[in-house]
């Protein structure tokens, strides 16, 4: 699945002048410019009369050798560090990294009239931002960060979306090293902005939780003033997140906190609860599977309150919102559920679906990809959950990829466990796994990171069977 880093929908278009006061740039071939400045880009590709091509430089690439194209194609502008000998204007600039998000920060603060949240964690964050989107787009236009364009690129690439009619804006930030989230919520300017949880995700950069805490606490430092702090009641982490919040109000959610669920029944593709928040209680029927998914909708609430939302208004939000492509998603095919899990994965996140695939009828299957970003924590956060969804009463737990060795070794070589290195050995078990029970209902999960495509072999076993 890749995620469109482009908008459909018309974006506010920009002057020559607003570029250069937002970068401080200097010009280079500078000419009068035909027409208004219809978008930033960052890929070539797509770059054509009316845009402008900024040309970002990484370890392995530099995308000022794509700018003669960008002028052939069409584009009349081009941000760069350097000038390049190609017949556009180009605004030269010390960093074009750093000129994105001096560009994403200039359309933020044209947009006043914007309620912003910003949040983060190591799980949860992208069903919790769909949860968020569904009860505030209902009450007015609102922005929402699309896929994963959570980090120093992405972010201000989701702010340059911003419209004069959008009122509310839900940004995603992710941490891959510590400082990120310090720029890119300096970037945002929420009013709003909380921790999920602090979970394993990413453990190698940042030398252990400890370290992923101070990371996603940088979340604190830029919120407005009267702004919300949310934080997690419950975490392990939860003193050391509330202390870093403490200049501003808080509001916690989860078990012991402002915002909290009780009477909770979890059924195969929908949970019910009771709400518990200062403004009253109120019965949910909640269209996602799984205690994660209970407390990530007490996350919801507890942001959608901070930033002023009716309770009446989130319940409706939450019994109506849908998740995201790859969470979850319950799919019938013939007398088998498929359950897709595939966009991404952490250690938290593989237990919990786990737990929602206990729930479903039939025979049930867990097919589990590498969980990547764990640094030197890798071998053995796989041997500790081939240890723990072993002894889950699985029908099958099938291991596919490099740490596939490690599960099988943390589950002492439990006979529901089968190890493969790669999707094609996979296949051919998972096909006889179907063959040998017919014509029993079987239930399975798919599941890893984003890396391994896992989507790819359930749509193989689907087709295949």
């Amino acid at each position: 699945m890749h995620t469109s880093t482009t908008s459909t929908v018309p974006l506010e278009p920009w002057t020559a002048e607003q570029l250069q006061q937002a970068t401080q740039g200097e010009w280079y071939n500078a000419k009068p410019l035909q027409g208004e400045i219809k978008r930033i880009l960052t890929d070539s590709r797509h770059a054509e009369a009316g845009d402008v091509f900024l040309a970002l430089k990484g370890e392995r690439f530099d995308a000022h050798d794509f700018v003669a194209q960008v002028a052939s194609q069409g584009c009349q502008m081009a941000i760069v560090e350097r000038p390049v000998d190609a017949d556009i204007v180009q605004l030269v600039v010390k960093d074009t990294r750093l000129a994105l998000g001096h560009l994403g920060a200039y359309r933020r603060q044209q947009n006043p009239q914007l309620k912003v949240i910003a949040l983060t964690g190591s799980s949860g964050k992208t069903t919790t931002k769909e949860m968020l989107g569904s009860i505030l787009s209902r009450l007015a236009p609102t922005l929402i960060t699309r896929g994963n364009l959570n980090n120093d690129l992405g972010v201000p690439m989701m702010l340059l979306e911003l419209r004069q009619e959008h009122r509310y804006a839900v940004m995603e930030l992710g941490a891959s090293h510590q400082g990120e989230i310090d720029y890119t919520s300096n970037l945002v300017q929420p009013h709003v902005a909380g921790i999920l949880n602090i979970g394993t995700a990413h453990l190698g950069e940042f030398g252990g939780r400890e370290g992923i805490c101070r990371a996603k606490s940088e979340i604190y430092a830029h919120i407005l003033p009267e702004g919300t702090a949310i934080v997690p009641a419950k975490d392990d982490y939860a003193a050391s997140i509330r202390e870093r919040a403490q200049k501003h109000p808080i509001l916690s959610f989860g078990e012991g906190g402002d915002i909290f669920v009780t009477d909770v029944e979890l059924h195969p593709q929908f949970s019910q609860f009771r709400l518990h928040t200062p403004h009253g209680v109120r019965a949910v029927n909640l269209p996602f599977a799984g205690a994660h998914n209970v407390e990530n909708a007490a996350a919801a609430t507890a942001f959608a309150l901070a930033i002023g939302v009716e309770l009446d208004d989130i319940v409706h939000g939450l019994e109506h919102a849908q998740g995201a492509k790859g969470r979850l998603n319950f799919i019938q095919h013939q007398q088998h559920l498929f359950i897709d899990d595939t966009y991404n994965a952490n250690p938290t996140s593989m237990r919990a679906a786990a737990n929602v695939l206990l729930q479903q009828q039939g025979l049930k299957v867990m097919v589990m990809g590498d969980i990547g970003e764990l640094g030197e924590s890798s071998w053995q956060e796989h041997h500790d959950l081939g240890r723990d969804l072993a002894n889950l009463p699985l029908d099958a737990l099938v291991v596919v990829g490099e740490f596939a060795e490690a599960a099988q070794q943390g589950s002492a070589h439990a006979k529901t466990l089968h190890a493969f290195a790669t999707q094609a050995e996979a296949l051919p078990f998972l096909i006889n796994l179907v063959q040998r029970h017919q014509p029993q209902s079987m239930s399975f999960l798919f599941k890893g990171s984003r890396f391994t495509h896992m989507e790819t072999l359930m749509a193989d076993l689907m087709e295949k069977i």
